[in-house]
């Protein structure tokens, strides 16, 4: 599990969950497998309603699915990875705001060229789209199934560290190490 790895003394979830939780109402974990693992959180652990890991779409559907029940009124599921201990402090209220300028169905994030699809705030009304093309279509590209809506795209500054910045690699891990001795970022 890539987000209990640490930086910082800390996991790089427990890096994710401070800057979440100030964000939204409820905050759940998307997680297949030993729930166990992410006790020291104190949070929902909801594994994936589709079954033979379906990739993140699934995981977005499954939030979609858990938001309805733990927050009966809320309109909008946002989503995030857990290997990115940098990611914006104000993710929900720039994504909710450009969706709801434009009249977005959702709203994704981009930086420094690229866009983020895992960083997006989803109406909940799309929930029965997204089933039915996660379980009927096959679809697994979180921007194959996105484009299909209006959807906002938010541009986040690269400066002085893309807040995207995610671990894939041992020397991922060294260069959040490195940032985190210092100040992390705003």
């Amino acid at each position: 599990d890539k987000c209990l790895l640490e930086i910082g003394g800390k996991p790089l979830l427990a890096h994710v969950v401070e800057r979440m939780q100030p964000q939204v109402r409820a905050l759940a974990i998307n997680a297949n497998g030993d729930p166990v693992r992410f006790a020291p959180f104190n949070l929902p652990v909801i594994a994936d309603v589709v079954p033979g890991f379906a990739g993140p779409l699934a995981g977005i559907l499954t939030g979609m699915v858990w938001a309805k029940k733990a927050v009966p009124d809320a309109k909008w599921l946002l989503s995030v990875a857990g290997d990115t201990p940098f990611l914006p402090r104000n993710l929900a209220g720039r994504l909710g705001e450009a969706a709801g300028k434009t009249n977005a169905a959702a709203a994704m994030a981009e930086s420094g060229g690229r866009r983020h699809p895992v960083f997006g705030l989803w109406s909940l009304d799309l929930m029965e789209d997204l089933e039915r093309a996660v379980v009927v279509e096959g679809v697994r590209k979180i921007v194959a199934w996105a484009d299909r809506y209006p959807l906002a795209r938010v541009d986040f500054s690269t400066r002085p560290l893309d807040p995207f910045f995610n671990i894939n690699r041992p020397e991922d891990l060294k260069i959040a190490n490195t940032l985190s001795t210092g100040q992390m970022p705003p």
